[in-house]
């Protein structure tokens, strides 16, 4: 059995990548938390600060793909750093541009363009093909670390936006953010952002020319299924997160209860997905994400049956406790079943998917809640997606579980 390539510095850097992801992503959070506060200057439509607020995820899916490709080639030391510097850029311009772009288009270009597409693409898909290659026995659990920057983020911020979009307004506390942000993340990146172990692949041999089923069926329309199943996970897991402090208000319940629901959730979320990383380093990715998903389609229905202060708070918890292993599941499964060699595109290809879930559910919401006044038809239009990954997730597990081996990847870390 070779050597492990997994050191001390390996946890550094899943750590400073995980302080990197949990600042950073406190970029689109502020959007969320001042949404009604934006609706009411944008015509009343919380369609319109829910969509900005998805534009950020929706290029940072699209734009990941790319920037995993750069990253491969220049190191993700100067995507991380052009990544961090666009963000900056984009909440100035969703902050300050209301005057040269109107309002509207300034959130949407601002958080679309900038903070999502060229901004928190540079440093989320790039972050976790870089951790994956300094890890390849405990890979599920840095996996499960990294992608709690997410969570952490959401537990850290939205408490201390409310308090500073109500003293300061939604304008300053989005520019002072934007700068905080770059001068977090800058110096960690020079410092600490070196060449991974994992780096050269073998290519061009017989091996390559043949390439072995996964699962019995062509890698590519297994890889299909998977994306479709990460999008519809990705749908209902967004909804609660992005809508829970407007829900909350709707309620009688004040803002700033809201946001310390939110920051339950997300934190039980931070927490329980270390325990998931663990759990997906005996189980596998794929029987992880059914687990997850299966978790997260009944806690959707409490959501929508749930109508009182103490039961939301229960119930965030819960769904913070179960969701959260399911997006490092997918880039675990991506490194089990198909080679190392192909992780630069696979890994980003797969959180664009995620991504793009994560930003139409939290504007779907928006738009039905725009059009019915209430969030139940949200909820069950979140159901159906849910139900969708269930059927593909589901369909993999059983033919794993039939004997059909996933790609043999052993070679390549």
């Amino acid at each position: 059995m070779s050597a492990s390539i997994e050191t001390r510095a390996s946890w550094v850097v899943a750590g400073i990548s995980l302080a990197i992801l949990g600042t950073s992503f406190g970029s689109p959070w502020v959007a969320v938390v001042a949404l009604k506060t934006i609706a009411a200057e944008t015509g009343g439509a919380r369609s319109v600060p829910a969509f900005a607020s998805s534009l950020a995820w929706f290029g940072s899916g699209l734009g990941g793909i790319a920037m995993g490709w750069l990253a491969d080639r220049w190191g993700v030391r100067w995507t991380v750093t052009i990544g961090t510097t666009m963000i900056a850029v984009g909440l100035a311009i969703a902050a300050l541009g209301q005057d040269l772009l109107g309002q509207t288009n300034a959130l949407y270009i601002g958080h679309g363009v900038f903070v999502g597409l060229t901004g928190m693409a540079g440093l989320n898909a790039p972050l976790y093909v870089y951790v994956s290659r300094w890890f390849d026995r405990r890979r599920g659990s840095a996996l499960a670390l990294i992608a709690s920057g997410q969570y952490i983020a959401g537990a850290l911020w939205p408490p201390i936006f409310e308090r500073a979009i109500e003293a300061y307004g939604w304008r300053t506390t989005m520019l002072v953010f934007g700068l905080f942000q770059a001068t977090v993340i800058l110096p960690l990146a020079a410092i600490f952002l070196k060449r991974p172990p994992e780096v050269a692949h073998p290519t061009g041999t017989a091996a390559d020319a043949v390439r072995p089923a996964v699962l019995g069926w062509p890698p590519n329309l297994v890889f299909v299924m998977l994306m479709v199943a990460a999008f519809c996970c990705c749908v209902p897991m967004s909804m609660p997160q992005a809508h829970l402090v407007a829900l909350c208000s709707d309620l009688g319940i004040t803002p700033a209860r809201g946001a310390i629901m939110l920051s339950l959730l997300l934190g039980t979320a931070f927490f329980s997905r270390q325990m998931w990383g663990w759990i997906a380093d005996r189980i596998g990715g794929l029987t992880t994400v059914l687990i997850g998903s299966v978790w997260q389609f009944f806690c959707i229905i409490a959501f929508a049956a749930t109508q009182d202060e103490a039961g939301l708070f229960a119930v965030s918890a819960i769904f913070g406790l179960g969701f959260s292993g399911i997006i490092p599941a997918y880039a675990l499964i991506a490194r089990e079943l198909f080679p190392a060699r192909e992780a630069g595109w696979r890994i980003p290809a797969l959180l664009c998917c995620s991504g793009f879930g994560m930003a139409s559910g939290g504007w779907f919401a928006g738009l039905l809640y725009d059009h019915f006044g209430y969030y139940a038809p949200a909820f069950e239009t979140g159901l159906a997606f849910n139900a969708v990954n269930l059927v593909l997730i589901g369909t993999l597990v059983a033919r794993r579980g039939m004997g059909l081996k996933p790609h043999p990847v052993s070679a390549f870390g």
